[in-house]
């Protein structure tokens, strides 16, 4: 799970990583014999049968240093992924965050490059980035089922994923998802709810080397539940 890609010298709430950071990252992915891949193609692999060697990796929030920073790093070490934008921000900026520097948020024609990169999946932060656990009926459809209508209609294509911000979700949250048509949705660390509508996933920082990687997925192999039915 990530988030920005680009300065850290401000970074309150642990959300970014430099470019060299993850350059140094996808590169012990591969290393490995690993390849990172968007979460659609993950699960349709291991559908198959044939998700031995693959990772899903996560952009959160849609930031517009993904484009500058994230995607050429991609390319490079052969990865996809899976960008979760926010329809209701374009070319917003993270004012959901009371600390820290305003981050530019990708504007239609951001997300329209992302989106027909080779192994980058588009998928819905919702629109505007709020807690669906406090949201009421109607602020919750329109969260959850508008924002998949308008990035359908921006990209062109269906939107498979959902990703649920904060990282916090209930069952009423996963069953506006379900509804809404989504095919999988992600979180952090979902608990009882685990499973397709809530993945839980490994928060990736600036300060993860290689041996802290190694030790967080250990740890994330004996802390949360696994995802069956994926």
């Amino acid at each position: 799970m990530y988030h920005s890609v680009g300065d850290c010298s401000d970074d309150p709430y642990r959300i970014t990583v430099s470019p060299d950071r993850l350059d140094r990252q996808l590169g012990l992915l591969r290393r490995r014999g690993l390849r990172g891949v968007s979460m659609g193609a993950l699960i349709a692999a291991r559908a198959r049968g044939e998700g031995r060697g693959l990772v899903g990796l996560t952009f959160d929030d849609g930031y517009a240093d993904f484009v500058e920073h994230a995607l050429p790093l991609l390319r490079r070490h052969d990865c996809g992924a899976t960008l979760f934008v926010l329809p209701g921000r374009l070319d917003g900026d993270n004012a959901w965050d009371p600390l820290g520097p305003r981050k530019p948020l990708l504007g239609k024609q951001g997300i329209r490059v992302a989106a027909a990169s080779e192994g980058i999946e588009i998928g819905s932060h919702g629109l505007t980035h709020v807690d669906l656990t406090r949201a009421d009926d109607t602020l919750l459809h329109a969260e959850v089922a508008d924002s998949r209508a308008l990035l359908s209609d921006l990209i062109g294509a269906n939107v498979d994923g959902f990703c649920y911000p904060y990282g916090t979700v209930d069952r009423r949250a996963v069953d506006a998802v379900r509804a809404a048509g989504y095919r999988y949705a992600c979180a952090i660390d979902p608990g009882p709810l685990t499973g397709p509508f809530a993945l839980p996933r490994v928060h990736v920082g600036q300060n993860d080397t290689a041996v802290r990687l190694l030790l967080k997925l250990k740890l994330h192999r004996l802390r949360r539940r696994p995802a069956e039915g994926v």
